[in-house]
């Protein structure tokens, strides 16, 4: 058993790691960069979805909003970076944060103009599936080998992080301070600021390639976009066989699958719900999504603190059923507050009727959810990363994220329509009882914990505790592993003719 202090060495070793990554200046700059273009773009979404459903009041009109976004995502990542390799990428990361500036310059004069704001968010997303591979392709070159791990962990963390922080604070913060058209303006300025940190980058220029003439008189870039194309076909064939052969890895995938739904659900559904259910305006939204992050930064932090403590699988599933049963009590909470605050008007000495208003009842169980989100999110994605082999984890999770991107579109074509139809929190009842369910089905269809997944992160197979949940369901708790060390096995063997037995 590995002793303590081993342990906490590492964890200093990995802590210094990541503060040396920005004694590197150019890498300091690159993550300011990554840090004001992910929070703009949270805020983007915020504030335009607020613009689209003051003009139309309509939930369809904020799903077709959405799918400008994802659609041009999943559209061209195939190709995208086929020509990240043949530019210089600095010079790629600076002209596309300042297109992406003047589009949102152009944003904000076209006003309350439907079509011209969807056009130009499809031409903002385009450009942001060719800086994002560059982004990423520059850390190797300003960052040394033994670092690179730390750097790589900073990005992701800013961009998980960047959704709290760009969605459910600073872009509800500025709307309701100057309103969603002032918000643009603010994007535009952020995404001039990364262009310049870009510009003091070193210079990145592609390796040198003649320039050389395909079949058919093509050049040979798109020859190689050809290819690419052909490449990502055969690597989603090779990702949906490795999926099939490790169930773990396709449960892995159906968790972030319904949390990254949810996201698009809310952005949906939100305007409206704060309107008809809340009777705010809509920029007032900011009610459900604020304590929605807060409370997923409390639910980082529980995982961070109490986490290794409780097996991972039961953490997502928990906290699909609690996701699950918070929705249900938010389609219902302008009932639900009305039932409290007669009981507490009618109640006791102190009138607390204030205390459970709808408001109050809002917020806590956007706080809760936003807990119950992140303990389903976070242990899903880091358990995708330990399931996967390290010999194919760049290019299997690279298609396990275009999955996840192409799942979370039906959800958001769908619900607005029908919610359109039978109201936003019939509709998010019926969310509520999908995701419940999902939870539920997880629990009953893969059974009792592994010995792998009762120990968590313990050192030692003897340490894995008793799975309450499969004794209770009757299934089988220790079962073998293949990631499992070999244990003494007794297999019976017929007697030895050749020795003779006395009675």
């Amino acid at each position: 058993m590995t002793s303590a202090a081993p342990s906490g060495s590492a964890a200093e070793t990995d802590a210094r790691g990541a503060l040396a990554v920005f004694r590197i200046r150019p890498f300091l700059l690159l993550w300011l960069s990554q840090a004001a273009t992910q929070i703009g773009g949270n805020m983007v979404i915020y504030g335009l979805t607020v613009i689209i459903f003051d003009a139309t009041r309509s939930n369809s009109a904020v799903s077709a909003l959405l799918l400008t976004f994802l659609v041009p995502a999943v559209a061209l990542s195939a190709v995208a970076g086929v020509y990240v390799d043949r530019l210089d990428r600095r010079l790629l990361l600076v002209v596309t944060n300042i297109l992406r500036a003047v589009a949102f310059a152009f944003m904000f004069a076209a006003g309350a103009n439907l079509l011209f704001i969807y056009v130009l968010n499809i031409a903002v997303s385009a450009m942001t599936v060719f800086f994002a591979p560059a982004e990423a392709a520059m850390i190797p070159t300003l960052v040394p080998r033994p670092l690179l791990l730390s750097a790589n962990g900073v990005f992701t963390l800013t961009l998980n992080a960047a959704f709290p922080l760009g969605f459910a604070l600073v872009g509800p913060l500025v709307v309701t301070l100057a309103g969603p058209q002032a918000l643009l303006l603010v994007i535009a300025a952020l995404y001039l600021l990364a262009a310049f940190f870009c510009f003091t980058l070193p210079a990145s220029p592609p390796e040198p390639v003649a320039e050389r003439v395909a079949p058919h008189g093509a050049f040979e870039a798109v020859a190689e976009a050809e290819r690419a194309v052909g490449t990502t076909f055969a690597q989603l064939r090779e990702g949906l066989g490795f999926i099939g052969e490790h169930r773990n890895i396709g449960w892995s995938l159906t968790y972030l699958g319904i949390t990254a739904s949810l996201v698009g659900v809310l952005g949906v559904l939100g305007p409206d719900f704060a309107t008809a259910a809340l009777g705010l305006g809509t920029k007032d939204f900011v009610v459900v999504v604020l304590p929605l992050g807060f409370g997923i930064v409390v639910g980082i932090l529980l995982l961070n603190s109490y986490g290794a403590l409780l097996p991972r699988r039961r953490v997502i599933e928990a906290g699909l059923i609690s996701l699950g049963v918070l929705l249900a009590v938010l389609s219902v909470a302008g009932p639900l507050s009305r039932f409290l605050q007669a009981r507490a008007a009618t109640t006791g000495p102190v009138d607390l009727s204030g205390v459970v208003s709808l408001l109050s009842v809002v917020i806590g169980i956007a706080f809760l959810a936003g807990v119950a989100y992140a303990v389903v999110a976070i242990p899903s994605q880091t358990q995708l990363q330990e399931d996967l082999p390290e010999d194919v984890r760049g290019r299997v999770f690279g298609v396990l994220n275009m999955l996840v991107s192409v799942a979370s579109l039906l959800p958001i074509v769908v619900v607005g329509p029908i919610s359109d139809l039978i109201g936003t929190p019939t509709m998010i009842l019926v969310i509520a009882i999908l995701v419940a369910a999902s939870g539920v089905a997880s629990v009953l269809v893969r059974g009792g914990l592994r010995p792998a997944e009762t120990a968590a992160h313990a050192d030692s197979r003897a340490s894995a505790a008793v799975d309450p949940v499969g004794v209770a369901l009757h299934s089988e708790v220790r079962v073998p592993s293949e990631v499992d060390a070999p244990a003494e096995v007794h297999v019976p063997t017929e007697p030895d003719s050749s020795v003779r037995h006395e009675p």
